[in-house]
């Protein structure tokens, strides 16, 4: 029996790996005959680098605060880029100081790509979940070498970047009800919404005299507080699917088609994992190749929608234990789980 185990990351828990090979771990233990796979997983946001592996490379950049750090991005065998960038202009990167809408901005991000595109990235993959960012790109723009004076977008001199694919799973606009500031604002530290909205307005509009089109519509362009729109507009990149994007770079279709059986899951399961979520895309994917599908989660819920895609679902956190210390036990509680489970495990893999 082959065994594809293909988790994303327990969000402050475990990374898709370590969750990966706990389950590893247990699964010599119920079924010590099978053939078993591991690989990370993700949609786009953070873990993505993990998930698509390569080469660590460094360099020194500016955190959303002006404050210099240094960020990593991962270099994959083929010259390709694969980066975050939470790495750089992320919300946890300065999480110990005052939200600072005013000042935050994605120039670190721009220094990633610029390094990535001068180390002679072919192609550079960016996913852009969890910014602290609400400048619609402007920062990133900058460190390309854009220069922004009155209404007026200068382009740099010399600026070639390589084809630039972009992780993307909401479909926000950039202006609007559902655009950056008013969906996404707040949760940067922006009070006066119509103040921050209007700033950003005429920034699309300055955009899209420079280029002679609006991109401010284009679904996803409100993504990290307009960085979707921003990599659009300066840098001529596509928004794709975050999790189609990762399946195509790891070649998940040529591995779950090998699979009997499909282990996938992150740190909670629901009706909203069914929305585009990693563990969603890859039981679809067996599912749709013959393969039996196991779903382990800390916490699940809706179990009977989960049932159209997962044909055994397994909840790791007891439930009168506190989330936090569940979240401390992670590797610990997937192998505790699958021993207490371990005869009706065996029972879903002899079928599978």
């Amino acid at each position: 029996m082959n065994i594809l185990v293909a988790m994303d990351k327990f969000k402050g828990s475990m990374t898709a790996l370590v969750a990966g090979h706990a389950v590893e771990c247990s699964l010599r233990k119920v079924v010590p005959q099978a053939s078993v796979r591991v690989i990370g997983i993700a949609d786009g946001g953070e873990g993505t680098v993990e998930a698509l592996g390569g080469e660590k490379v460094s360099c020194q950049v500016l955190d959303a605060q002006g404050r210099e750090i240094t960020a990593s991005y991962a270099w994959l065998p083929n010259d390709v880029a694969v980066m975050e960038m939470s790495a750089a202009s992320g919300l946890a990167l300065v999480s110990d100081l005052p939200l600072n809408p005013e000042m935050a901005s994605t120039y670190g991000t721009g220094q990633l790509i610029l390094h990535a595109s001068q180390r002679g990235a072919k192609r550079i993959i960016i996913g852009i979940g969890g910014s602290a960012t609400n400048d619609g790109g402007r920062g990133m723009a900058e460190a390309l070498g854009f220069r922004f004076e009155g209404k007026a977008v200068t382009p740099p001199l010399s600026l070639h970047l390589p084809p630039i694919d972009v992780a993307c799973d909401v479909d926000n606009p950039l202006l609007g009800p559902r655009g950056a500031t008013s969906v996404y604002g707040p949760q940067k530290g922006v009070i006066d919404i119509a103040t921050f909205e209007s700033r950003m307005s005429q920034f699309a509009r300055m955009v899209a005299e420079h280029l002679g089109h609006d991109l401010s519509e284009v679904p996803g362009a409100g993504a990290a507080g307009g960085l979707g729109f921003g990599l659009m507009a300066f840098c001529g990149a596509k928004l794709l699917s975050g999790f189609d994007l990762v399946a195509d770079v790891i070649g998940l279709q040529e591995l779950v088609r090998s699979a009997n059986v499909v282990i996938t899951g992150e740190g909670r399961l629901d009706e909203q994992s069914l929305m585009g979520k990693g563990p969603a895309g890859v039981a679809k994917m067996a599912k749709a190749a013959g393969a039996r599908v196991m779903g382990i989660a800390g916490s699940i819920q809706a179990a009977d929608k989960l049932s159209v895609l997962f044909d055994h679902l397994l909840q790791i956190k007891p439930e009168s234990m506190p989330v936090a210390e569940a979240m401390a036990l992670g590797p610990k509680l997937i192998e505790q789980a699958m021993a207490e489970n371990e005869q009706e495990l065996k029972k879903f893999f002899e079928v599978g």
